[in-house]
Parts: structure tokens; sequence; C-alpha cells
């Protein structure tokens, strides 16, 4: 990891890649704790350490082999830096249940592992906010800091907007990194720390034997505690029992809830199928390159104070400390929307910095990307998008295809697609179209500030047939990225909602 991060320090801006300018590399920033001391933090220093996963923190040999080490941690004086968020967030009570019989607990907990509750936590954005005196030290001295998390995702401002480098580990090694303090560390050259008796302690000798591992788990692991554990998984907490829930099968939409509210999806749906038309004069909202995943395109994480979708919850009367974050309110269409492409890391060429902002092309005015589609629309300009290769990889996220839709995209013009996300676009109704071998937006001389008309034959479209792109005075061909027969099915009806709809009443 050491290795791995001094190259993407210094690497192009991009996927793994920061940009970090050479006389820049040892920048660093102070600030002051609640406990009155000064801490200094740089590139590299760990600020979030998270023992999550609903899949890694259910494995016992590896939960136990954390709880084994922290103990041993403890035991020689060693600590985690009180700035660092720590965080235990099972993916079962059983976890807890063994942990607690092992005796485990107070180890973790001393090193600042608390249980904070089950499910998607840190993995999927879930962390909360860092302290303020460690974002404005982050900020103000550009620094790359890192989190380290026992999960299955980790793409580029997926986990916290301040943490550019993420890196997976075990939960074993997420205590140690957050012991080491920072990523940038050889745990075979150097030490973790110093121990009470003021010798080095290497990781090696704090991490537990298998024997060690195998012989908690064979006396605390076993079958009754997840037959207790699951007997009950239905009956959930008191709350939840104390719900009060409508008898009507129809959900009673709130008009003033801020988590829950009516889609748009099928405001304007005809029961016939609308005809045919190309797409003329249109704009390219955003100009991407290489590995664009679903994470730039709908983060799942916190909510900025800046964004667009912060001004529309304050409007709404809530406060900072309430917005929550994109993953727990996309039940509401108004902030998703206004969250697609809202990753601080996203690359857009039609704008000098790194950011979730674009430039309106007519006034060549910059703005976020949410109130420039709504500039576009309400000059009833339709929107694509130009990217490269393996546009929408990681997770199958639905928002990353139906936040484009609501913002007026009607067609992407990409190298390549991830599978399932390419799927996703034709569910929305909105055209994937591929450059041709060897092609992409640079090799074409496209900018992206072209006006863009394209060419949809109002009868005999197929799979994979080409499809002719005006852009100002240059054209081109692509081939459209409908695969089947199904897919072009779906783009009839506008995507796979109306279809089901209009199948349902016909």
């Amino acid at each position: 990891m050491k290795k791995d991060f001094a190259v993407c320090l210094t690497n192009p801006v991009g996927f793994k890649g920061f940009a970090i300018a050479p006389d820049s590399l040892q920048s660093s920033g102070q600030f002051q704790w609640d406990d009155n001391k000064s801490y200094t933090i740089r590139h590299g220093s760990v600020v979030i350490a998270a023992i999550t996963s609903c899949t890694n923190t259910s494995n016992p040999s590896v939960m136990l082999g954390a709880g084994l080490l922290a103990k041993k941690a403890v035991e020689r004086g060693l600590s985690i830096m009180p700035y660092i968020k720590t965080s235990l967030s099972p993916g079962s009570g059983v976890v807890t249940y063994y942990l607690k019989e092992s005796g485990v607990i107070p180890y973790l907990e001393k090193l600042g592992f608390d249980i904070v509750g089950y499910g998607c936590m840190t993995c999927i954005g879930n962390s909360g906010p860092l302290d303020e005196n460690v974002v404005n030290t982050i900020e103000k001295n550009g620094l790359v800091c890192c989190g380290v998390l026992s999960g299955n995702r980790n793409f580029e401002g997926r986990i916290h907007p301040n943490t550019r480098a993420n890196y997976l580990a075990s939960p074993l090694l997420v205590i140690a990194y957050a012991i080491a303090g920072r990523v940038d560390i050889d745990f075979e050259t150097e030490a973790l720390g110093i121990d009470n008796d003021g010798k080095k302690v290497f990781l090696r000798d704090i991490w537990p034997t298998r024997n060690e591992i195998q012989e908690v788990e064979n006396k605390h692991v076993i079958p009754a505690m997840f037959q207790e554990v699951y007997s009950k998984i239905e009956l959930g907490s008191q709350e939840w029992q104390t719900l009060q829930v409508s008898e009507s099968k129809l959900y009673p939409w709130s008009g003033v809830s801020t988590y829950i509210k009516r889609p748009p999806f099928f405001e304007g749906m005809a029961l016939m199928l609308p005809p045919l038309r190309s797409i003329r004069n249109a704009r390219c909202l955003l100009y991407l390159g290489d590995s664009v995943t679903t994470d730039h395109i709908s983060p799942a994480g916190s909510i900025a104070r800046n964004s667009p979708a912060a001004r529309y919850l304050s409007e709404n009367g809530l406060t900072p400390k309430d917005f929550n974050s994109y993953g727990s309110r996309r039940g509401n269409d108004a902030v998703m929307a206004r969250g697609t492409f809202a990753n601080i890391r996203l690359v857009n060429k039609l704008v000098t910095k790194t950011g979730p902002r674009t430039t309106h092309i007519p006034s060549q005015e910059e703005m976020d990307i949410f109130d420039c589609a709504e500039r576009y629309r309400e000059e009833g300009t339709p929107l694509i998008l130009l990217v490269g290769k393996d546009y929408g990889s990681g997770s199958s996220r639905d928002w990353a295809a139906k936040g484009p839709f609501l913002l007026g995209i009607k067609a992407v013009i990409a190298e390549s697609y991830e599978r399932i996300h390419r799927s996703n676009l034709v569910g929305m109704g909105i055209i994937p179209l591929q450059f041709l071998p060897g092609q992409n937006a640079e090799s074409l001389g496209l900018s992206g500030r072209e006006v863009y008309n394209i060419n949809i034959p109002e009868q005999g479209l197929k799979p994979g047939q080409h499809i002719q792109v005006e852009a100002d005075c240059n054209v081109f061909d692509t081939i459209l990225r409908f695969d089947t027969e199904v897919d072009i099915t779906y783009y009839k009806n506008g995507g796979i909602l109306n279809y089901m709809i209009r199948k349902m009443l016909n």
C-alpha cells in the first residue's frame, strides 16, 4: 500500500491519480482537538477507519482476529489518534453476540471501534461527518487523506468527500492502519508505535496466530447463538413494533416528506406509444473521461452544504445536521436529481476544476450541474454526455440511470459501457451509443461545445446498427448499443417502467 499510495499521489488526476506537485508532497496541517492538544495530518493520514460491510464482518475468523489484535494492542499500550473516525458495524447481531462472549468488545471499544449499528454504513458512504477542524485542515492544505475499511467498495468520493484515497483491508488491518495513523507504512520494517516499556511494537508482535483465533472461535461461535438471534429477527425493535401504519394497499404520499416523494416517471405518459424521433439541437452537459463509476454518477454519501440538494433541503426547513446522505434519501427524486454527478472527484473537461460543475455552453457560464440541466430544460434543449471507456462501472445503482433521465439526458456517447449500467440506461429510455473501434471524442476532434443531432430512424430500428451523429460540421457514425429486440421495445416505450404500465393496462 505504501508504494501504491506514493505513485497515486503524483499520477495525473483521474482513477488512482491526485496530481500532487513535487513541491507539495510534504504538505501538512495542524489543528487543535478537544483535548487541547495539537495534531498534524498530511498526505496519507488516516482519518476514517471502519470495520464494516455486511459480508466481511460476518466471517468469525477475521472478526475474532480483529478482537484479539485489539486486545494485544491495548495490552501493549497502543492507541489510536482521537481525530480518526473509527466504527464497527457488524453484518449480523450474531457477530455482536460472539464478540461479547469472547471478551474482546472492551478492547475494541478502547481503540474506538464501538458498535454503531448494522447494515450499510461506511461501505456505502454512511460514515457521517468528520470533525470540522479535520475537514478545514484537509481542505486548506489540499491534503490527500485516507479511509481504510473492510468494505467491498472504495470508488472515488464514495466513502467520504474528504477522503480522496480509500483502501480496502481486512478487519485486522483496519485496526493496524488506524493505530499507525497513516497508509504509507511498511509493516515489515516500521513500528506501529511504542509500548508501555518504551519498546517498538511491530504488527507481527500483536498479530494473533491462526491457532489463537481457532481456539476462541471453537469455544464461542456455536449454533445456539445463530438460532437465538434469528428466531427473533422478525420481531424487530420496540420502535419497529410500535410503528403506526395504514391499512390501505396504496401508499399515502406525503406532500411534506423530504425522504419519500411521489416520483415523476409517469408524468405525461400516454397509453399509445409515442413516435420515434431524432434528437435535435442537443447540447453536451458533461464531457467525461474513462472509468466513470456509478458513484461518480449518483453518489450515496453525505450531502455537501453548498450543493443543489442542500439548498433544496434548506428550503424545506432542514438544517445541515439533518441533511443525512443521498443513500438515505433515494426515495426523493428531487434530492436524487440534484445529487446526480454531485461527486467532488468528477473530472469534467468542460470546466477547469475537479468537482460537480459544468459550463452552460450558450452563455459560457459555469454553474452546478443540476442548475445547468435546469437552464437547458427551460430553453427546451435536450442533453447528451460524452464519455470514455467503462462508463458506469461499479455498483449497479438504479439512480445512476434515473438521475440522468431526470436531468434531461437523452443519449450517452461512450467508448464502452459496463454491462449492467448499459442495460439500466436502456431501461430509463436513454440511448447508449458507442464510438466505432479506434475512435473517441478526442480523436474525432470533439470539444463538447458543439450542437448535436442524433439521427434516429423512425422505422426499422435494429440492435447494433450504426447511428449517425452530427456535431456542428463534424459527422460520424456510432454503434447503437441496443443489444436485443427487448432493448428496442423498452426504448420505444420510453423505458421499462412505461413498458410495464402499458403492459398492465393493455
